[in-house]
């Protein structure tokens, strides 16, 4: 035992006497990756890693992956001149007002190696000329195939060869919780790429647009993002950025997206129609309230109460009427106006669809051949 020990005290002594003399002679051995600034400092590196294996927990790859498909969209529109601009008496109190074109901002994704772009009406409404510049810094003039200002949603179409494209991934999947990326050109400064989770999911009553299905997310959506990616962890597409909520006009971690099954039906629409077909049955729906149905006489506590019908509407003519709750459209529940809008809009026009309804303490199924939504009227612009 005595020699084990004496052994021991003599290789501690060694190394010790050894870690002595390295330290005094040769300090940068003690330090691996340890260089010296042009100043003669001595500083420890990281090691060089494998550019091929991302850091854990990194999403670079779903960046690599979706950011080249995503493009940034400048438009200019016509300015508007005053009636009374050509008066000298107006021109010498106001000035020559009008003169420069009114320039916007957005971005776009690329859907299709055809160049179909995916992106936001209100990038693109009203403009004259639109420019698409992609990540490669190519640019290309793009022209409107159709709109469809219900979903805030636009398809636009460039000619360029080898266009990168993204994947379309599976909104209806998604949970709260989930990680994705937002990708466009926020502010005019470039492509940036900014990260978060799935806040919540079918978000409407927001009053953007007529049908309402957002998913929330508080990845940084800013000025210039809208018509960009959301993006899932593996670069594949969830949704088009559309909207925050702002006191400040910045980021404030709400923004919404719309889901990419919404906007592959408007695609599939206006590329074969030349625009997006709905279904309408011509009712006045409202969200049931004990009120409501303490008026109409109706034992339901969930559904969509209809408080008016159409005369000789296609609801009228399947024999809906007011009072009816419906609970059920084609299978699917109506627990609200908006999810009601929804389904009606799903139906194909001039095929029947069954109605579950609730008439005072009755359950009844009701079909119903719905009509072709008509388009909105735009209002004049003065």
């Amino acid at each position: 035992m005595k020699r084990i020990w004496l052994l021991f005290s003599q290789t501690v002594t060694v190394l010790v006497a050894a870690y002595f003399v390295v330290a005094t002679l040769q300090p940068d051995w003690l330090h691996r990756g340890a260089t010296r600034s042009g100043a003669g400092i001595a500083l420890i590196q990281a090691p060089p890693g494998n550019p091929d294996l991302p850091a854990p927990g990194s999403l670079s790859a779903a960046a690599r992956k979706a950011a080249p498909a995503v493009v940034s969209i400048n438009t200019s529109k016509a300015p508007v001149r005053d009636p009374r601009s050509n008066d000298p008496w107006f021109q010498f109190f106001f000035g020559d007002q009008g003169n420069q074109p009114q320039a916007g901002l957005g971005s776009g994704v690329i859907i299709s190696t055809d160049g179909y772009i995916l992106t936001n009406n209100h990038v693109v409404e009203g403009a004259d000329e639109i420019d698409i510049t992609l990540s490669d810094s190519r640019r290309a003039r793009a022209q409107v195939i159709g709109t469809d200002p219900e979903t805030d949603l636009a398809i636009l179409k460039i000619q360029l060869d080898k266009l990168p494209v993204i994947v379309l991934g599976d909104s209806d999947t998604l949970s709260v919780g989930d990680q994705v990326l937002a990708i466009g050109n926020p502010f005019g400064v470039g492509q940036t790429v900014t990260s978060g989770i799935v806040s919540a999911l079918g978000r409407s009553q927001l009053g953007i647009n007529t049908f309402e299905n957002f998913i929330q997310t508080d990845a940084a959506i800013n000025p210039g993002n809208s018509g960009g990616a959301l993006v899932d962890v593996n670069g594949n597409l969830l949704g088009i950025n559309t909207a925050i909520y702002s006191r400040s006009g910045g980021s404030m971690g709400i923004g919404f997206a719309i889901p990419v099954s919404t906007a592959k039906m408007v695609l599939d629409g206006i590329v074969r129609d030349g625009q997006v077909t709905r279904g309408w049955i011509g009712v006045e729906p409202s969200e049931l309230s004990p009120e409501l149905a303490e008026t109409f006489g109706v034992k339901a506590t969930e559904g969509v109460i209809i408080t008016g019908v159409l005369q000789a509407g296609p609801a009228a003519q399947g024999g809906l009427r007011p009072g009816d709750v419906i609970v059920r459209v084609a299978g699917k529940e109506t627990a609200s106006v908006p999810a009601l809008l929804s389904s009606v809009a799903a139906l194909k026009p001039g095929e029947k669809a069954v109605f579950q309804v609730r008439r005072g303490d009755r359950l009844l199924e009701v079909d119903v051949i719905p009509g072709v939504r008509p388009r909105p009227q735009r209002v004049p612009q003065r």
